[in-house]
């Protein structure tokens, strides 16, 4: 399977929509007979570790940026239960995944540093210099001073 590669900085676009498992469940909240009847939540899980559809190096890629997403099994786990179907928060579901993965899959471009400019020095050391003044007229005043 021919893994493509991007080298602009634009989302990928990978769908592994084969690769995910779903489980039902009934949904909380509001929606009355039909919440306590039907199971409309749905929970999508892909086994990233063991996936066909990216290579070794997307793979850590996606573990480092998903990590907080990711179970102790391995699994990349997300729900949906806003919709009142199951198949419309099937598809929730999968938008959101192939998202995820293709957000995490994009690398981004590497800062690059830059020195102060002059402007902005004097700027700095001018504001210094009027907080240095306000905090000197703040100090009690001595008499032996005068």
């Amino acid at each position: 399977m021919l893994v493509p590669v991007f080298t602009n900085f634009s989302m990928m676009k990978i769908n592994i929509t084969q690769e995910i498992l779903f489980q039902t469940a009934r949904s909380g909240g509001k929606g009355g007979q039909n919440v306590n009847k039907v199971e409309t939540m749905v929970e999508g899980r892909w086994q990233v570790a063991s996936s066909a559809l990216v290579s070794e190096e997307q793979k850590m890629l996606i573990a480092q940026k998903l990590q907080n997403k990711i179970t102790d099994e391995g699994y990349l786990l997300v729900k949906s239960q806003s919709e009142r179907s199951q198949l419309g928060n099937k598809r929730q579901v999968i938008t959101k995944m192939n998202q995820l993965v293709g957000n995490a899959l994009v690398k981004q471009k590497p800062r690059r540093a830059t020195k102060p400019t002059k402007a902005s020095k004097e700027k700095r050391i001018e504001t210094k210099k009027r907080n240095t003044f306000t905090k000197e007229n703040r100090k009690k005043i001595n008499r032996n001073d005068f």
